[in-house]
This record gives C-alpha cells, structure tokens and sequence, in this order.
C-alpha cells in the first residue's frame, strides 16, 4: 500500500475537503491582495488557538468552537498565500509548524481547564499527546527522508471534530458527552495514525532494500 492509498483513506469526506479548498483559495485570493504575509496569518492562527482555550476556560464552548474554525482556517490559508506570492521558506514552514503546536496546546489546555474537577481531564491530556505523537512520527520521518503526510486522523481532521464538538454541543445542550466523544475519537485515531506513519516507514525503507539490491 502506497502513500497515495494511505492519503486517500481520510476521516473527512472528499467532497468537503474539495468545497473547503475552492473557497480558502478565494479567500487567499482576497488576502493576497491585502498583501498580508504569511507569517502573519500563521500568528493570527496561534491567537485563535489561544482565544480558544481562553473560551473554554470562561465555559463558553461555542465561542470557542468559533475561534477553532478561525485557527483553522488561518492555519491553511498561510501556506496558500506563501505559496501563491511565492513566499515559501525554511523559516516560515518552521514557524508555521511551530505554532501549530503551541495553538493546539492552548486549545487542549483549555479543556483540561474546563474539565479541572471531571475525569475527563485524562482524557485531554491523553489526547493531547496522541495527537503530537501524529505531529512527531511526521516530522521523524521526513527527517528521515521519508515523505509521511499520511493517516487518517491529521490535524484537518482534529480541528473540524474539536469545532463541531464545539459549536453542535451546546446548540443541543449536550457540550460534555459531545466533547468527551470527540476527544476519545481524536485519541484513538490519532494513535492509530501514529501506528500507520511508523509502519509506512517500514515499508518504505523494505521497498529501497529491495530496490538497491535488483
């Protein structure tokens, strides 16, 4: 199974994926205009990260699932910007990447501030981590040479379960149960993408073994 399989088996719809890229690609379009920089919209990403986590300290989730889907769609429309004015560069793909973290642990910090007094504060932290250890085998990997953008559960699919926990549960007064789902979906997933980049390795590295020997 190649990387392409892999790419394809994804948790979101493609469709969605595809509506969601036509309309980023406008909204690059718009912002490119404004020649804002990329650096800048991958700051602006962080800031809603930590807005969402300041939210969900303040229990106010929807506010919260609000800022997720800003952090989101800053997230991917820095590098449709870098790329359209082409921007590209060592530093700002570290930068990016870089703040991505950080924006994900306010938001998981966040949560575990909501759930201070509840078991589910566990399960934050577990799915914390899960979800950087999907971050980690990626990065491991291309380090090794290896191109890893593999998995089913990615950070795309991190941020539209957290922002639909987010705005869906309290509209149906069921914020908790809906998150705690979320939460348990994202750890698993994740650690199950981690296994899948790990494996991907293995695999690819059997496959140049075998190539250099014939």
């Amino acid at each position: 199974m190649n990387s392409q399989i892999y790419e394809a088996v994804r948790i979101l719809p493609k469709k969605l994926m595809i509506f969601s890229d036509n309309t980023l690609n406008r909204v690059a379009s718009f912002i490119v205009s404004l020649k804002i920089s990329p650096n800048t919209l991958s700051t602006l990403a962080l800031f809603s990260g930590i807005g969402a986590g300041v939210f969900f300290f303040l229990k106010q989730p929807f506010w919260a699932g609000v800022s997720i889907v800003i952090c989101g769609a800053f997230d991917v429309l820095d590098g449709k910007v870098a790329a359209r004015t082409r921007q590209k560069s060592l530093f700002g793909a570290i930068f990016d990447s870089t703040l991505d973290r950080y924006s994900e642990f306010f938001i998981y910090f966040g949560l575990a501030l909501y759930f201070i007094n509840h078991w589910a504060l566990w399960l934050t932290f577990f799915t914390f981590f899960s979800s950087t250890m999907v971050s980690y085998t990626r990065a491991r990997a291309e380090g090794l040479g290896i191109d890893c953008k593999i998995g089913v559960m990615q950070r795309a699919e991190r941020i539209v379960l957290l922002s639909l926990g987010s705005l869906v549960g309290p509209l149906f007064k069921v914020f908790d149960p809906a998150i705690i789902g979320v939460l348990g979906t994202i750890a698993l997933a994740s650690n199950f993408t981690a296994l899948q980049r790990i494996f991907h390795v293995k695999k690819v590295e059997k496959q140049n073994k075998l190539g250099k020997a014939t």
